[in-house]
């Protein structure tokens, strides 16, 4: 066992549930202090990835270090410095919120003075003080993932791994439960992330492995994916004369337009293409022999969803090719 490299390191790991591969020979490192996304559609292996890196569930094959420690022999040294939130509920419904919080220190052995500061302290940063005193039965689905969150950080962890945690939450709960995410990374902590929301993964993940029928498709950053991935981008553009349906008209049949919109309110087309470069100087020859005038224009930035869409579509495609072969 060794406290240096990196915080997660898995080879070749594998589960299989009868027949049925849920996970494939998967192979990654996450750094210490990295928030590592793990994206992928409904079924591709996320949650069983985790459940095997938690120590929930053995691999079929494969091999994995966490924290220095063994997956396969050192599990009592793996889980102690670990922090896991499943997708489902795991605490005693008929507990108050505060209750839950200091039996759940309690049982991590925190001492009941650092107890009640660390519970006040995570009942302010989560918005928690409305229903502190609410039993668990009688919360909303996003208040009590805002309570399974929040308990974790009750106790000391080096390593918190998150299996959709902000599901049932509102944008500004989400974006506060993120930046004290985003605080703790910056304290030493290191984070393994799904979410199907990708702006929040593009906002938090330094890195993202994108899993697709239990095999890694692609690990990168998120600017690299979108750069390399996101190949469709969206040009925006307003005519100073305003809206015209000879323009709207003209716009389809514009080489290299694969989709476009107009907005009537605003008065903003937009049209999707994978060559803005060309594009651009089209929407201008339109424009003047039409006699209107392009008064705004600009290329919409890549969005992760465009890329993670890509990958999913390209992957699925592949897999079906060789299939057919």
């Amino acid at each position: 066992m060794t406290e240096d490299g990196p915080a997660v390191l898995v080879d070749q790991l594998s589960r299989s549930f009868g027949d049925k591969v849920a996970v494939d020979r998967v192979s990654f490192a996450i750094d210490r202090g990295e928030v590592f996304g793990f994206l992928g559609p409904n079924g591709a292996g996320k949650t069983t990835t985790i459940k095997m890196l938690t120590t929930l569930l053995p691999p079929s094959s494969g091999k994995a270090t966490i924290l220095g420690h063994d997956l396969a022999t050192e599990g009592r040294s793996i889980r102690p410095r670990i922090g896991v939130v499943q997708q489902q509920d795991s605490f005693d419904q008929g507990l108050t919120v505060e209750t839950s919080m200091d039996i759940y220190g309690l049982i991590w052995d925190v001492p009941k003075a650092e107890r009640r500061r660390r519970i006040e302290e995570l009942i302010d940063r989560f918005g928690m003080q409305e229903f502190r005193k609410t039993p668990t039965i009688d919360l909303s689905a996003g208040q009590r993932r805002r309570l399974q969150v929040a308990r974790e950080f009750i106790h000391d962890m080096d390593l918190f791994f998150l299996d959709e945690p902000t599901v049932g939450l509102d944008p500004i709960v989400r974006r506060s439960v993120l930046d004290y995410l985003k605080e703790r990374v910056k304290g030493g902590l290191t984070i393994f992330f799904t979410t199907h929301v990708l702006e929040e993964a593009e906002y938090l993940c330094d890195r993202i492995a994108v899993i697709n029928q239990g095999r890694i498709v692609e690990i990168d950053t998120p600017e690299n994916l979108k750069r390399r991935f996101g190949s469709a981008k969206e040009v925006e553009f307003k005519l100073l004369q305003g809206t015209s349906k000879e323009m709207a008209a003209a716009l389809a049949t514009l080489d290299g337009v694969t989709h476009q919109a107009q907005d009537e309110g605003s008065g903003v087309y937009r049209v999707t293409t994978s060559s803005p470069e060309s594009v651009i100087p089209g929407i201008y020859r339109l424009a003047e022999r039409l006699n209107l005038t392009v008064s705004s224009i600009y290329i919409a930035e890549t969005t992760l969803e465009d890329a993670f869409i890509n990958l999913v579509t390209d992957a699925k495609h592949a897999e079906s090719n060789a299939g057919e072969a």
